[in-house]
C-alpha cells in the first residue's frame, strides 16, 4: 500500500528472534512484539514520510487502491506477458470478513493440494501453521509443518478437510490448490482454484484421472502442453558424479538448474542479459521478486515449503526450486551464503539445485539425459530398463498420451535438418520428412573459408576450384540426409548464402580496412584474417 520493500521489516523480526533466542515469531514475548510495533511504524515514518493510518477505514480504501495500482506494476505485466493474459482485462477487489488463524492454540492457516503438485502421486499434500495467518505460509516467511500435523492438533478439522477436498476434485476434476484457516476450532474454506503443477505432474494426473474414471483420453490430451512436453527434455543432474552437498531443503519444483549465485531480482535480470545463468537465492521470494525468477534458471530459499510463493511460481513457470533450506544462512546485505559447515558462497560463486530431491551442490553438477529423450529416441524398452518407480510411472503417462495424439492428430509434422545427425534424430523423434533443408548451413562452421572464398573468387578458375572443394562435401551430407529419411520427404533449399552470415559486418569492414590504410598495411587479406584481428580484404 505504501511501496515499502517487507526487507527492513523482515530484518527486525529476526533480530528480536536473535534477541530473546527464540527460532520462530509466535514465541516472541509480549515486550518484543510492542517493540516491533514502534520500530515498525519508524519504518513507515522514514520511508513514506507519513504515519501509518489508524482509522480502519483509511487502512482498508488504501489497500483497495494498492490492489487495483499494482495491475500496472513491472511485475504484474511481465506475468501477463508469460502467462498470455491481455493487458486490458483488468483486476478487481473483493472485500470480505476475516477469520484468524493466529487465535492461539486452537487455531492455525493451511494450503492443500488435492494430489502432489510436484510429483503428480495421488494423495492429500499441503503446508499447515498452527497460530498464523494464510500470508504466513504463503509467503515463506515461516517454515510450515505437514498436514499431519493438523490431523495430530485437531482430527475433527483435519477429517472435514479431507471431505472438502475430494468434494472440489471431484467437481473440477482436477488438481485443487486450497486455502483454509482454523479458527478457535471451526475449519473455514478460505478459496479454491485448478492449482499449478510441474510438467511430469500434468501428465501424470491426466493419466491417473483417465485410468480413474474422470476423464476420457482426449480430455486427458487437452490438460498437457508443448511447452511442459519440452520441459520434459531437459536433461537432469548425473546421480553417479561425485559431488558436494551444501544443503537440503524441500523438492518445490522438479529440474536440474545450474548457475551464478545472485541475491537480487535486478542482478538476476542483469547477469542473465548478458548471457549468464544465474540461481536468485532468496530467505523467500514476494511477488517483487517475478522478474528475477522470469530471468533465472533456479531459486533457492532459506524459507518456505511446497505451498510458498516461492515454490507456486516456479512450478507454473516450469522453473527448478528448491526452498526450505534452513541450513542455509543468507546475508542479504554481505551478498553471501553460510552453510552449516561454515563454508561461504559469495555472489558470482556457481551452485547447482536439483528442484527433485531438494539437494543443493557446490559446483556446476555433470547431467545426464532425460528419460523421456531417451523413449523417443530408443523406445520404451530402454528407457524403462533402469528407471525408478517415479520415472517409469512418467515415461509410461507421456508414452500413452503420445501415442493417443499420433492417432488423433491431423496433420503431419516435418522438421528442418541440414546434416545427417540432425536429419536422424529427427526421425527418431518421429519427423515425417525434412520441411526445410537449408544447404548454406552445411558451410557453417569449419567449412566457411570455403563458402568464403567462392562468394569473393574474382575469376572463373578460382570460382570452379572452390566449387570442387565443397562438391564431396554436400554430396556425402546429402547422402546422409536422404539415408535417413528412408524415402520421406525431403525439401531442399538450393544454395544462396546470405551473406551476412559469411562475411564480416560491412561497417566493421570498412572501419578495418580504413585503419589498415592508415596504417600502410596490406588490405588484400582473407577475411579469415579479419577474425583474428589482422588486416582486412
Amino acid at each position: 500500500m505504501l511501496g515499502i520493500s517487507g526487507e527492513p521489516f523482515e530484518e527486525r523480526i529476526d533480530a528480536a528472534k536473535e534477541r530473546e533466542a527464540v527460532p520462530t515469531d509466535i514465541e516472541l514475548s509480549t515486550s518484543a512484539l510492542e517493540q516491533l510495533v514502534s520500530e515498525f511504524k519508524q519504518i513507515i515514518r522514514q520511508e513514506s514520510g507519513t504515519e501509518f493510518p489508524q482509522d480502519p477505514r483509511a487502512q482498508l480504501d488504501g489497500a483497495i487502491h494498492a490492489v487495483f495500482d499494482s495491475w500496472n506494476t513491472d511485475r504484474a505485466r511481465i506475468y501477463r506477458r508469460r502467462e498470455h493474459i491481455p493487458h486490458d482485462l483488468g483486476t478487481a477487489v473483493n472485500v470480505q470478513a476475516m477469520v484468524f488463524g493466529n487465535a492461539g492454540s486452537g487455531s492455525g492457516s493451511g494450503v492443500a493440494f488435492t494430489r502432489d503438485p510436484a510429483t503428480g502421486d495421488p494423495g492429500v499434500y499441503g503446508d499447515y501453521l498452527p497460530d498464523a495467518q494464510g500470508e504466513d505460509v504463503v509467503s515463506g516467511v515461516r517454515n510450515a509443518f505437514p498436514l499431519t500435523e493438523l490431523e495430530r492438533i485437531d482430527p475433527h478439522s483435519h477429517a472435514e478437510l479431507m471431505t472438502n477436498m475430494q468434494a472440489l476434485e471431484d467437481h473440477y476434476r482436477d488438481l485443487c490448490d486450497i486455502e483454509f484457516t482454523v479458527e478457535r476450532g471451526k475449519l473455514w474454506m478460505l478459496q479454491t482454484r485448478v492449482g499449478k503443477r510441474t510438467a511430469a505432474a500434468a501428465f501424470r494426473i491426466a493419466i491417473s484421472l483417465v485410468d480413474e474414471g474422470v476423464l476420457t483420453m482426449d480430455q486427458a490430451l487437452l490438460r498437457v502442453t508443448g511447452a511442459q512436453l519440452a520441459h520434459l527434455l531437459f536433461p537432469r543432474f548425473d546421480t553417479q558424479a561425485n559431488t558436494e552437498i551444501l544443503a537440503r531443503g524441500t523438492n518445490a519444483s522438479p529440474g536440474a538448474a545450474v548457475g551464478k549465485v545472485v541475491f537480487t531480482s535486478e542482478e538476476a535480470i542483469r547477469q542473465t542479459q548478458g548471457g549468464a545463468k544465474v540461481i536468485l537465492v532468496r530467505r523467500e521470494t514476494t511477488p517483487e521478486d517475478l522478474g528475477g525468477m522470469v530471468a533465472a534458471t533456479g531459486i533457492l530459499t532459506s524459507r518456505g515449503g511446497k505451498t510458498s510463493h516461492a515454490a507456486v511460481v516456479a512450478r507454473g513457470m516450469g522453473k527448478t526450486a528448491v526452498c526450505g533450506a534452513e541450513s542455509l544462512r543468507i546475508d542479504l546485505k554481505k551478498k553471501e551464503i553460510t552453510t552449516e559447515s561454515g563454508h561461504i558462497i559469495r555472489e558470482g560463486d556457481t551452485i547447482s539445485i536439483d528442484g527433485s530431491t531438494g539437494e543443493v551442490f557446490l559446483g556446476q553438477v555433470p547431467v545426464t539425459a532425460s528419460p523421456i529423450v531417451q523413449l523417443f529416441e530408443e523406445g520404451m524398452d530402454k528407457a524403462l530398463a533402469d528407471a525408478d518407480t517415479e520415472t517409469r510411472e512418467l515415461i509410461n503417462a507421456v508414452n500413452r498420451i503420445m501415442e493417443h495424439a499420433d492417432a488423433r492428430r491431423r496433420m503431419g509434422v516435418r522438421t528442418n535438418a541440414d546434416t545427417g545427425p540432425d536429419a536422424a534424430r529427427a526421425r527418431r523423434m518421429g519427423a515425417a520428412g525434412i520441411g526445410l533443408c537449408r544447404t548454406e548451413h552445411m558451410f557453417l562452421g569449419e567449412r566457411r573459408q570455403l563458402i568464403e572464398d567462392l562468394i569473393l573468387a574474382d575469376n572463373q578458375v578460382d570460382h570452379d576450384r572452390s566449387l570442387e572443394a565443397l562438391l564431396p562435401l554436400q554430396r556425402e551430407d546429402f547422402k546422409e540426409i536422404l539415408n535417413a529419411m528412408d524415402g520421406l520427404p525431403v525439401t531442399v533449399r538450393l544454395i544462396d548464402p546470405p551473406l551476412h552470415e559469411f562475411l564480416p559486418d560491412r561497417t566493421e569492414l570498412a572501419v578495418a580496412v580504413a585503419l589498415a590504410q592508415e596504417r600502410g598495411e596490406d588490405t588484400t587479406a582473407s577475411s579469415k584474417d579479419l577474425d583474428s584481428g589482422q588486416s582486412t580484404q
